[in-house]
């Protein structure tokens, strides 16, 4: 019978560590700041942004909103976004994606400090990542490997296939499972065998972003399956990258969605905020 990694439950447990270790840092006079930007009203960004208010609330982490209306360009958001990097009372800062057509992305995102990239976007954290030196880590990615160390997973010396190769999830999980000395597979649109590489995996990461893509017959028995996904069936129900009824049985461990790798991801945020204050206090 498969074991069901409870994400809800690892958050909840890492958030009391948190909530402990903001308590201590405060009594020391500082003061994790998190400044999330949010452009437009996009419904599903609002509730992404209420969930990191949340969270902070849950760990004593000070939480900045700047709610900008849906024609502001580039320049603006720049201009906001200096302001931000050298307020000395912000941690770290988030901007909200996606942004409205009009904003260059790219440029928000190399934008902000590396110091206070709690996103780990910047291509200076991306490449820290990449030679095994990042101070903060990707936060999907991270949550993942966390939820293995709670549940006792060990990747050292098991096979790791991970399905999607994109810069938010697919890539970084590579780089953190390869630091954990697993052997990584990287797959993706253009990998031949694709169902024959997966049934391999001592660990299965499913990050492709296709309701239900990964079957039974791509799952190895007794492997530990990751579900990435947030997609919509076709009733319109939630459901993950993981055809769940049919790959759960075959697992050792599986997580669900949602309930899953859902939660951690807002919970490494929070860890990312506290290590940038630590780190720009020299604490």
């Amino acid at each position: 019978m498969a074991n069901i990694i409870d994400g809800k439950k690892i958050r909840d447990y890492n958030l009391d560590i948190m909530k402990k270790e903001v308590g201590e840092l405060n009594d020391r006079g500082i003061f994790p700041c998190l400044a999330v930007i949010i452009v437009g009203n996009d419904p599903a960004s609002r509730v992404y942004v209420n969930n990191k208010k949340a969270a902070c609330a849950k760990t004593g982490i000070i939480s900045r909103e700047y709610a900008l209306p849906e024609e502001t360009s580039t320049e603006e958001l720049l201009a906001l976004i200096d302001k931000l990097n050298s307020d000395d009372e912000v941690s770290g800062i988030l901007c909200q994606l996606p942004v409205p057509a009009q904003i260059d992305s790219d440029a928000v995102l190399e934008r902000i400090s590396p110091a206070k990239d709690v996103d780990c976007f910047h291509p200076e954290n991306v490449g820290r990542l990449s030679i095994g030196n990042g101070k903060m880590l990707p936060c999907t990615p991270n949550g993942i490997m966390k939820m293995l160390e709670y549940e006792g997973i060990d990747p050292e010396g098991k096979t790791c296939v991970i399905i999607g190769r994109s810069n938010i999830v697919g890539k970084p999980m590579a780089m953190l499972m390869t630091a954990a000395n697993a052997t990584v597979t990287l797959c993706h649109r253009k990998t031949a065998n694709l169902a024959q590489v997966a049934s391999s995996a001592d660990i299965l990461v499913a990050c492709v972003g296709k309701p239900k893509f990964v079957t039974a017959d791509m799952v190895k028995d007794g492997a530990v399956v990751i579900d990435v996904g947030m997609d919509r069936d076709e009733n319109g129900k939630l459901c993950g990258d993981v055809d769940y009824d049919s790959v759960m049985p075959k697992t050792s461990y599986i997580t669900p969605v949602p309930g899953g790798v859902g939660p951690m991801t807002i919970t490494m945020l929070m860890r990312n905020t506290i290590t940038a204050a630590k780190e720009q206090k020299n604490s």
